[in-house]
């Protein structure tokens, strides 16, 4: 479903209580209230930001939506701003590997291929702001600092596909476990949320098919760190971290 705006959406820094120029997008944008240090127009000029605007729509999705699946053409890229994503490839025989998990701020899609190399999924409720793929061969000309901060989202994407290799290559299910709770924590903090609880949007099934682990080794780990008094789990959806230092430590192959 498409959300209508435009321009006049959007108030001028003069009628601001003292924003600073550089933060006019995301401190003005009526559509997107996610940390302004983590959205995509981060950083954007005034000028700059009416031009991606103008090349901009919205969607709000259900819970479970397919957005796009791996091979479709790819068109368009897309800027997260609320609700999370998870990404996942299929192999020939049927078995899924999730690839990420998103959450506002994320940017996905960017691809030099025709086709998505991924299948994009809503885990809730989700909403974007959609781009055509063009912006990224008019990003220098258009808005130079949208470029750098494309720049600066797949550096990030391929550094949480470095780390998820490690965890499939080297490490055991409970720091495998342990390492995605911790980086959920983390990334909870940088969207400006407190580190605990940790929302847990995806299911058991989409944590072992992350994590390279079968629903049963996730299900053993995750009552193995609540006896150890790491977490508490008060339901699906959450955990509640008691103690973020044996967490880490045991992410990184210590402890118990």
């Amino acid at each position: 479903m498409t959300a209508s705006f435009d321009v006049r959406d959007f108030r001028d820094p003069a009628d601001t209580d003292g924003s600073k120029p550089s933060d006019y997008p995301t401190q003005l944008c009526r559509i997107c209230d996610i940390n302004r240090e983590t959205s995509l127009c981060a950083r954007l000029s005034k000028d700059e930001f009416t031009r991606v605007l103008s090349m901009r729509d919205q969607f709000q999705f259900p819970p479970l939506h397919t957005i796009f699946r791996e091979g479709d053409r790819a068109q368009h890229i897309y800027a997260l701003t609320s609700g999370s994503v998870k990404l996942y490839k299929l192999l020939s025989d049927g078995r899924r590997q999730i690839v990420g998990f998103l959450f506002p701020g994320d940017v996905f899609g960017l691809t030099n291929d025709e086709g998505y190399p991924y299948t994009a999924e809503t885990l809730n409720q989700a909403s974007t702001c959609r781009f055509p793929q063009k912006v990224l061969g008019q990003s220098r000309d258009m808005a130079p600092m949208l470029e750098r901060r494309l720049f600066d989202l797949a550096v990030r994407e391929l550094m949480r596909a470095h780390e998820q290799m490690l965890w499939l290559g080297r490490k055991t299910a409970l720091e495998r476990l342990a390492s995605f709770l911790a980086s959920l924590a983390k990334r909870a903090v940088e969207r400006g949320q407190p580190e605990s609880p940790i929302a847990l949007p995806m299911s058991r099934s989409d944590i072992a098919d992350f994590l390279g682990l079968t629903i049963e080794t996730v299900s053993r780990t995750f009552t193995h760190l609540k006896k150890l008094n790491v977490i508490v789990i008060p339901d699906n959806s959450h955990a509640v971290l008691n103690n973020p230092s044996l967490l880490n430590k045991l992410a990184e192959g210590g402890g118990d």
